[in-house]
């Protein structure tokens, strides 16, 4: 929109001019005003929108130290049939990991309700890792949904991008998972999230893999 330069127009000289030139400006007053507050709205309702969806925690995910009080309820979880597919559990989370530095351990929770766990580790913590030639600062990323009714709602989606977006912004360079190569669902989730395998499948003492890496 282009608005009126009031100070370029010429000087009237008559009354009738003086009259028309009074008009005018109050016109163009008047459009500028309409102009600003247009302009004004506008921004201040996109800034409305912004805040709203800035602090809409509607989708948001509580994350929480796993503690003592939780390891009964990761066992009941790790017995499900859809967590037992991929998940090792004849090697239950106990105490020892709780201690274990190298890896941050979390209850997952939605609108005030656990539902999963993960898990975040240094991938330089074990001699001869898949990820152990990553750059220092490299996160690998384990996870499950243990509530069977919270499948298939898009929820592993989320709370992995969510913790993704809190490992890189405290630096991680990298964030590595290791799904197992058949499991064709997870694979396609990594993807969605940026994960790019970073070659074949393979073998390794933890089992069958499918090595994949995201970078911020």
């Amino acid at each position: 929109m282009t608005l009126p330069r009031m100070k370029y127009q010429p000087q009237a000289t008559t009354q009738k001019a003086k009259t028309r030139n009074r008009r005018d400006m109050h016109a163009s007053k008047g459009i500028l005003r309409g102009a600003l507050f247009v302009l004004t709205s506008h921004h201040v309702v996109r800034l409305m929108m912004c805040y709203a969806f800035a602090v809409d925690r509607s989708l948001a995910y509580d994350f929480r130290r796993v503690g003592w009080a939780d390891l009964s309820q990761l066992q009941s979880w790790e017995q499900q049939p859809h967590v037992q597919e991929w998940w090792d559990s004849d090697d239950p989370i106990d105490a020892q990991d709780l201690a274990d530095p190298r890896c941050a351990l979390w209850i997952v929770s939605y609108k005030g309700r656990p539902f999963a766990f993960l898990q975040d580790y240094t991938v330089h913590g074990w001699p001869n890792h898949p990820f152990a030639d990553l750059p220092k600062g490299t996160r690998g990323i384990d996870q499950y949904i243990g509530e069977p009714d919270m499948l298939g709602k898009g929820h592993g989606t989320g709370l992995i991008q969510q913790r993704m977006d809190v490992l890189f912004h405290e630096g991680a360079p990298m964030i590595a998972i290791d799904p197992h190569p058949d499991n064709a669902r997870a694979i396609a989730v990594y993807r969605k999230l940026g994960f790019a395998p970073m070659g074949p499948p393979q073998k390794t003492e933890w089992g069958p893999i499918l090595p994949m890496v995201a970078r911020p």
